[in-house]
């Protein structure tokens, strides 16, 4: 299978072992946008791509763009669209109910969603979606065996709209505990960081899904406090409370399990250990590259014929 792989130029986040994940199980052809090209998708498949050459075309682009050019979008054949923001669709922000409303004008493409729920959300809408995880960067984030000198932390963005229920629940778990928030740059530092946490708060509040952190944290052998997403999401990633995750939903019920943690270290290394274990096993990038690349061979849903301006616009390249 011959896939065209449409990724951002310009990330924070270091996904290059996610890229050479999916590049490990196809024939694949991975191409950095810049947001100069991505704000001109026309101009760029005029120039760029003979779209008869690919089984798939993949976009993990920005949102933001996308949604201004749907109506090219739509000429693309055998398109999936790879999504980790989707959430965003089901939470009080810029946008939500627009993930939908763009899909709606795309309806024969396949949406790969990091969220079980949402993915589930988006098929009831009538969606051909699928369900594949955040992950971590194995080869950037370990366990290095070192002592942990910080005991509860975060480690993070709080400041955009869609983390505003994460900042008002670090506020107050503030007040209370001993906690540090902190940020930290890609790679090294942030690793080392991770390293040094023993119980990493992961504050996902009303997100829907496990952001990237509760990963990394985990592979880097932190004792995860994670805000809980529901029964089904945990038993789709295979989250067991006090085995190889530590749930809450309250900041009370975060100080009571903290509480035998702190009273009980074997209990908080084993579960730490629990977590790692499945991590590694199970959410690192080449395993969810893997995964996603699993998700790209189903047949796709037939095209909808174009109407007469779009076929004249595909067939011009304008």
């Amino acid at each position: 299978m011959k896939v065209l792989f449409l990724v951002q130029k310009e990330q924070r986040a270091i996904l290059d072992r996610l890229y050479e994940g999916v590049a490990a199980h196809c024939e694949c052809d991975l191409r950095w946008l810049s947001s100069d090209e991505q704000r001109n998708l026309r101009g760029y498949f005029r120039r760029e791509v003979d779209v008869s050459r690919y089984d798939r075309i993949v976009f993990f682009l920005r949102f933001k763009q996308e949604i201004r050019q749907a109506g090219f979008i739509r000429t693309i054949p055998n398109l999936v669209i790879l999504e980790h923001d989707a959430y965003q669709n089901y939470i009080p922000c810029k946008y939500t109910g627009k993930f939908s409303a763009h899909y709606r004008r795309l309806p024969w493409a396949r949406v790969i969603s990091s969220g079980f729920m949402v993915t589930e959300r988006l098929r009831e809408e009538g969606f051909d979606a699928a369900f594949v995880p955040k992950g971590y960067d194995q080869t950037q984030l370990q366990n290095q065996g070192r002592e942990r000198d910080i005991e509860l932390a975060f480690v993070g963005s709080i400041n955009s709209v869609a983390y505003s229920g994460r900042k008002a629940l670090l506020d107050e778990l503030g007040r209370v505990e001993p906690l540090v928030v902190t940020r930290t740059q890609s790679g090294e530092e942030y690793c080392d960081t991770l390293n040094r946490i023993r119980f990493f708060v992961s504050a996902d509040v009303g997100m829907g899904e496990y952001m990237i952190k509760n990963f990394e944290a985990m592979a880097c052998g932190c004792v995860l406090l994670a805000f809980d997403q529901g029964n089904t999401e945990n038993r789709a990633l295979g989250f067991q409370d006090m085995h190889n995750v530590v749930f809450y939903q309250t900041i009370a019920q975060l100080q009571e399990k903290l509480a035998i943690l702190r009273a009980d270290p074997e209990l908080a290394t084993s579960i730490a250990r629990n977590g790692q274990t499945l991590a590694m096993s199970e959410y690192s990038f080449a395993r969810i590259g893997q995964r996603i690349v699993e998700e790209l061979r189903p047949a796709l849903r037939p095209r909808a014929a174009l109407n007469l301006v779009e076929r004249l616009r595909l067939k011009l390249g304008v």
